[in-house]
């Protein structure tokens, strides 16, 4: 059985870490990874193929920097020549990206077969990119790799029990990742020792639909800089929210790095008193090393770690953000569900696999 993973996104190199380490367990598969290039900046791209012992990638497609329709068409189009080339018997694409949507539709417009892991999670908030990019993945696959009973429902409710293709719950193979290599996280990273962290708030924020506009974008920076005159709030920049400071005129009076690499994240999280997102999985990766989590967007995915108080959705308001950093820091994490498969998920989405060849 061929496979060509189509990969490109921080978040869809730790997907594929979990399913490539359970994939070369099989010697009936053989993997061929394709890198868009989606994620340019080394400290998330190649970076996590050193860190996490995914095989280099056999075709690099270098396309980044450029508006979703120019991207996404450039994508197509090499996702395509590769596909032609290789013949694999499926296209397997993880998440939400854009590299996600271009694999698929190559894929599927020269009749092989996708496989989309990570299927059926819905924010319902149609001006994310990200949403349009599920939604339509979800569309045209052949297997759907749900991580959640909640994204089973998603889909069942949209009519896709009556389309041609499988539903499956195999889990979250983010949890697989997360509980493998937590371990070589405490061997490989001293970002928190280096830095003489303790007892920090830890934030990210990426979002176009925060870092484009200045008013919620300027709501976070004030928030973040109040936080910082009581705590301590470590912030490693995405790329593009440090242009978009820039092009805004706004300074963030915290401790700003550089983006990191996975095992340093881990070791942020795991250190830290709360996490501050408007990253999917970052709210996940939080609750999977027992910390809360404010989600500064007004949906998320996971709407299990809502309804069970692991986290608040606060938006870009200032009072929001700072009421439930107040909230959290008094409450005491208790982990008492399971919601992600219990760190299987890989294993059952090979064995399924193999079981159809």
């Amino acid at each position: 059985m061929k496979i060509l993973t189509i990969i490109g996104a921080r978040p869809q190199f730790i997907k594929a870490a979990a399913v490539s380490r359970q994939s070369a367990k099989a010697p009936e598969i053989r993997e061929i990874i394709v890198h868009t290039g989606q994620h340019f900046d080394h400290n998330m791209s190649d970076v996590f193929f050193e860190e996490m012992q995914i095989p280099k990638p056999d075709y690099h497609l270098d396309i980044h920097s450029l508006s979703h329709g120019a991207m996404t068409g450039r994508m197509l189009e090499e996702i395509e020549k590769v596909l032609i080339k290789e013949q694999p018997d499926y296209a397997l694409v993880y998440g939400d990206t854009n590299s996600t949507i271009a694999g698929a539709l190559a894929a599927r417009k020269l009749h092989i077969k996708v496989i989309h892991v990570e299927a059926g999670l819905r924010s319902y908030n149609m001006k994310m990119p990200e949403e349009i990019n599920r939604i339509l993945t979800d569309r045209i696959s052949d297997i759907l790799f749900c991580p959640t009973e909640t994204a089973i429902q998603n889909l069942k409710k949209e009519g896709f029990n009556q389309f041609d293709c499988e539903i499956y719950n195999s889990g979250d193979v983010m949890e697989d990742a997360a509980l493998f290599y937590a371990s070589l996280a405490k061997e490989k990273s001293s970002i928190v020792e280096d830095l003489n962290l303790n007892g920090f708030i830890l934030c990210t924020f990426h979002r176009e639909e925060n870092t484009d506009d200045p008013e919620k974008l300027s709501q976070i920076v004030d928030a973040l800089n109040s936080l910082s005159k009581e705590c301590q709030v470590v912030i490693p920049l995405h790329p593009r929210t440090e242009k978009a400071l820039d092009r805004f005129h706004l300074k963030l009076d915290a401790k700003v790095i550089p983006s990191v690499g996975y095992f340093d994240m881990i070791n942020l999280i795991q250190h830290s008193n709360l996490v501050l997102t408007d990253s999917g999985g970052l709210q996940k990766e939080a609750y999977f090393f027992n910390t809360f989590c404010l989600t500064m967007r007004e949906q998320t995915e996971w709407r299990e770690l809502v309804e069970h108080d692991y986290n608040r959705i606060v938006g870009t308001s200032k009072v929001r953000i700072l009421d439930g950093v107040e909230y959290f820091l008094k409450k005491s994490f208790v982990k008492n569900s399971s919601f992600y498969g219990g760190g299987k998920a890989a294993e059952t989405i090979v064995n399924h696999l193999l079981s159809k060849s």
